[in-house]
C-alpha cells in the first residue's frame, strides 16, 4: 500500500514573498490526491517544516501552519520536521510502516530541498518512492526558473531514486 506524503504546504511558503510556481494548480492537485487517498483508505501524512522556538520558523508561528487551501478531513497525520529530509529526526518511517505502507507518494515543497532529499531517502529506507511530477513546486531562484528546477528534478530523480508519474495517471 502507498501512503501520500505532502511536504511543507505552509502559510509562509504558499503566501510568502517568493511566490511558488503554479501554486494554485498545485493546491488543486494535492487536494485531489488527498481525496483519492481517502477513498482508497490510504494514509495521508502532512509535514510542517519548523525551527527553534525563538526563530521565524517556530512551531507556533502562523507562517509554519498548514495552508488553509488544503482540504483536510482531520484523519491526516501531521508531523513536524526540522531537516529537508522528512525521515531525519522524525518518526515518519515507523508511522508509514505502522499504517501498512510499503510505498510513499511524495508531493509538496520545495522541489530542490525537501522533495529531493525525501525522495532520495525513501528508497534507502526500503520504501517504494513515487514522485508526482506535477505535485511539487518551488520558487524561481537567481540561477534557474522554478519550472526548470521542477523539470530537472523530475528527470534526475526518475529511475535511481523514485518513479515519476503525473497526478492524473496515479491511482492509490
Amino acid at each position: 500500500m502507498y501512503a501520500l506524503l505532502v511536504l511543507d504546504i505552509q502559510v509562509g511558503l504558499v503566501h510568502g514573498p517568493e511566490k511558488p510556481w503554479r501554486c494554485g494548480i498545485l493546491l488543486d492537485t494535492l487536494n485531489s490526491l488527498m481525496e483519492q487517498a481517502r477513498r482508497a483508505g490510504a494514509p495521508i501524512f502532512l509535514a510542517r517544516h519548523v525551527g527553534p522556538a525563538e526563530s521565524p520558523m517556530a512551531p507556533d508561528n502562523p507562517l509554519t501552519m498548514l495552508a488553509s487551501e488544503l482540504i483536510l478531513s482531520g484523519a491526516e497525520v501531521v508531523f513536524e520536521k526540522q531537516r529537508p529530509n522528512a525521515f531525519v529526526q522524525t518518526d515518519l518511517a515507523d508511522n508509514l510502516r505502522a499504517h501498512g505502507a510499503t510505498g510513499v507518494v511524495i508531493t509538496g515543497m520545495k522541489t530542490q530541498y525537501c522533495v529531493d532529499s525525501t525522495c532520495r531517502a525513501a528508497r534507502d529506507l526500503g520504501f517504494d518512492a513515487m514522485l508526482i511530477a506535477d505535485g511539487h513546486t518551488c520558487s524561481d531562484t537567481a540561477a534557474m526558473q522554478a519550472r526548470d528546477i521542477v523539470a530537472h528534478h523530475n528527470a534526475t530523480l526518475h529511475g535511481p531514486f523514485c518513479q515519476v508519474i503525473n497526478a492524473e495517471d496515479w491511482r492509490f
